[in-house]
């Protein structure tokens, strides 16, 4: 019989004005909570700081953690928000592929695209854009990485011929492949 305590989860958010050495002070909270960051991200997002976060630990250091978050934004200068959740599980097997998109900058791109996954039952599992200047031109250009986790019982080709017809018709350059690794 194991006596080893049942793992537990709770997603963080937290942004704030950005400064040097927020990582290391939100992530030392963590850990000297006898808690473990699972899963994150983090970015800089014009003058903000944003992260989540899917931290893991015992019912009673995640309890210890969650007492401590209010004080630990007071003192850091970020909002904070925490919730409880569990382990993932997917109804169906899925198959993870990442899909690269880049095209003129425009409103809507990201919103079409997310309606052509989810028409299809496909989840969107991440997501990142960013909008840059074209070199030479200067031409405003807009980029969008994600992943998405595509049934089994679909085929794959059929999704990915769909998905280039798509993309030819919105002139979106884009890039669907298997993850790797």
């Amino acid at each position: 019989m194991s006596t080893e305590p049942t793992k537990e989860y709770v997603v963080i958010t937290a942004s704030g004005d950005d400064k040097v050495g927020l990582v290391e002070k939100f992530s030392s909270k963590i850990s000297e909570t006898n808690c473990n960051i699972e899963e994150s991200r983090m970015a800089v997002l014009g003058g903000q700081f944003a992260i989540v976060m899917l931290v893991s630990g015992a019912w009673n250091a995640l309890s210890k953690l969650e007492g401590q978050l209010p004080a630990t934004g007071q003192q850091l200068g970020l909002t904070i928000i925490h919730k409880r959740t569990r382990a993932r599980e997917h109804a169906a097997p899925v198959l993870p592929y990442h899909v690269e998109v880049v095209a003129l900058d425009h409103p809507g791109i990201v919103h079409s695209l997310a309606s052509f996954f989810a028409r299809r039952g496909i989840n969107i599992e991440e997501l990142q854009t960013d909008t840059y200047p074209a070199p030479h031109t200067g031409t405003p250009m807009f980029s969008v990485h994600i992943t998405v986790g595509i049934p089994s019982n679909e085929h794959i080709s059929t999704v990915r011929g769909d998905f280039f017809d798509y993309c030819d018709d919105l002139n979106l350059d884009a890039t669907f492949e298997p993850v790797r690794g």
